[in-house]
């Protein structure tokens, strides 16, 4: 893993998205401390046939890619707008339809959008659990901004944009520790790289 990939997944069906651009982000301040590739989705990228679909088999070939991506990235960075206090119900029906082991021990950093201070606990109480299921490894710092976090779809709330900084490192920490294991498990195939 030279080059780690990390797959967004902003799990708001409209665009422009204050949790697609709050994914992004962070993925460009992960960019900034190491390379990477970074490919961002969204549920409005996936279109309307998600929904209807009940098994993989009945996804769109778009939407199978997308799931293809999450379940070989090595790393996501996952958000959701909140509604009702939840996380989008295609947002979960996305993660229904991977497969269970698929993202074992794979680093996941969780974020979420929502209207009001009120929403926060999304990340804690309905996103990290659902990865918990998935036995993935979320970065213990997540991030929540809301509606007044963001001017024309920027995020420029100081303290959001430093607990982002913060859950940035913590990733590209975690993806550090992985290249490095990975050189010591292959000596010869990164002799080149040193």
């Amino acid at each position: 893993m030279a080059r780690p990939r990390i797959v967004g997944i902003a799990g708001s069906s409209r665009r422009p998205s204050k949790t697609r651009s709050l994914v992004e982000a962070i993925g460009a301040e992960v960019g900034r401390s190491r390379p990477l590739d970074f490919i961002v989705h969204d549920l409005a990228g996936i279109g309307a046939g998600l929904g209807g679909a009940s098994s993989r088999a009945h996804l769109s070939p778009e939407a199978a890619r997308i799931l293809r991506d999450i379940e070989t990235a090595d790393a996501l960075i996952v958000g959701t707008p909140v509604f009702k206090g939840s996380y989008a119900g295609l947002f979960k029906h996305l993660f229904d339809l991977v497969e269970p082991d698929a993202l074992k021990d794979v680093p996941v950093l969780l974020t979420a959008t929502g209207g009001g201070l009120r929403h926060a606990f999304v990340v804690e109480h309905y996103l990290r659990p659902l990865f918990g299921f998935f036995e993935a490894l979320t970065i213990p710092t997540a991030v929540y901004a809301s509606e007044s976090n963001f001017i024309d779809g920027t995020l420029v709330d100081a303290a959001v944009r430093e607990r982002a900084s913060k859950a940035a490192a913590q990733l590209s920490d975690v993806l550090g520790q992985r290249i490095e294991q990975a050189r010591d498990h292959e000596p010869a195939r990164f002799a080149a790289v040193r």
